[in-house]
């Protein structure tokens, strides 16, 4: 296994359960704006993406730039109301980021989310600070588009084989391998793992303390706190 210093995740449906709400919330904007329904398959494909780029996915034929902008306005809205109460985290996520840190790893964030978005759940759970770097859609470039990927790497001073991209989508796995970077699936968060082992991932895992167990970081104890830990 290759000497990895740097571990890059994506956040929604990798190291938080908020999969179900970013459905809720992109119903509600479509209702809102009088858009045509689409089912959970539909968008849980699309999530990963920038919210530009998810919105023409859903709706190709979509033109009108003041729907864009209402839909854009209104799915934001929604979520971070449902964020009030912060999405919990999937088991093992928490104790296993402080292992990884205690271990000397540097810890990165890709987020198809705003800088809004991300920064509005780092509040929530007091991670301002926690990452060494996070990088958001909407100030670098959406998924599967390497450049997010290219400016962690800069900044953190690390080669692209020195670094790990751990996420639950396509997107995630097709950026890394635009990047050069080796990729973990996990098949908990908005994509069957199935459908992530077509692309080819270094690993491929059903629960986030496997990754930990991989790393050579051995067992991670599960968080104990009701509400905190996703089962």
């Amino acid at each position: 296994m290759r000497d990895y210093r740097l571990l890059i995740f994506d956040w929604d449906g990798t190291l938080v359960d908020s999969i179900q709400r970013i459905v809720d919330s992109m119903r509600f904007a479509a209702e809102g704006c009088q858009l045509p329904w689409r089912d959970d398959a539909a968008i849980r494909g699309i999530i990963g993406l920038g919210l530009p780029e998810a919105v023409s996915s859903l709706y190709p034929d979509l033109q009108d730039l003041r729907c864009i902008e209402r839909f854009r306005r209104l799915y934001s809205e929604r979520y971070l109301v449902l964020e009030s109460t912060p999405s919990p985290l999937y088991c093992g996520v928490a104790e296993a980021l402080d292992a990884f840190r205690e271990a000397g790893y540097l810890l990165a964030v890709a987020t198809g989310k705003s800088r809004r978005g991300l920064d509005a759940v780092l509040a929530g759970r007091d991670w301002q600070g926690f990452f060494d770097i996070t990088r958001c859609a909407d100030e670098s470039a959406s998924k599967p588009d390497p450049l997010m990927l290219h400016q962690i790497l800069a900044s953190c001073g690390v080669a692209p084989d020195q670094a790990l991209m751990v996420g639950d989508s396509v997107f995630d796995l097709r950026m890394a391998h635009n990047a050069g970077v080796d990729a973990v699936a996990v098949g908990y968060g908005a994509q069957p793992l199935w459908l992530l082992r077509e692309e080819q991932p270094r690993l491929a895992i059903e629960s986030f303390g496997e990754l930990a167990a991989w790393l050579g970081q051995g067992a991670v104890r599960l968080s104990e706190e009701v509400g905190d830990c996703v089962e």
